[in-house]
């Protein structure tokens, strides 16, 4: 994904925010001690921080308006989920505990963005 010197609107913006995010954690990854308990946290904080960019990319060509839906409700699970190993990663005061942190916030903000956005798509706001 080419994301260097683009306009965007605010929907490529919050596409490309989390694609950065998801390499941010790629980063922490790499900071994180070579021990048995860090590989299965770390796979998981792979995993759940990358699902939320991957189900905001797939809810573009879903099929319909509940279809849409269900992918951003799956991206705001990731996005809860991942602020919970992110918390670990943070509190075991283990790899980059700064970036961990700066990470935890931005889950935080994307989480909001998802709850907002699900809950007008609900038509609750």
């Amino acid at each position: 994904m080419q994301i260097q010197n683009q306009k965007f609107n605010k929907s490529q913006d919050f596409k490309v925010r989390s694609y950065k995010f998801t390499l941010s954690i790629m980063q922490l990854l790499e900071t994180l001690p070579n021990r048995k308990s860090f590989w299965s946290l770390g796979d998981q904080l792979f995993r759940s921080a990358s699902s939320i960019g991957a189900n905001i990319i797939e809810a573009v060509s879903a099929s319909s308006k509940k279809d849409y839906l269900n992918f951003y409700q799956i991206a705001l699970k990731s996005a809860n989920e991942t602020k919970y190993w992110l918390g670990l990663i943070y509190d075991s005061n283990n790899g980059n505990i700064t970036l961990a942190n700066n990470l935890l916030k931005e889950a935080d903000e994307l989480a909001r963005i998802l709850a907002a956005s699900v809950l007008t798509l609900k038509g609750r706001r």
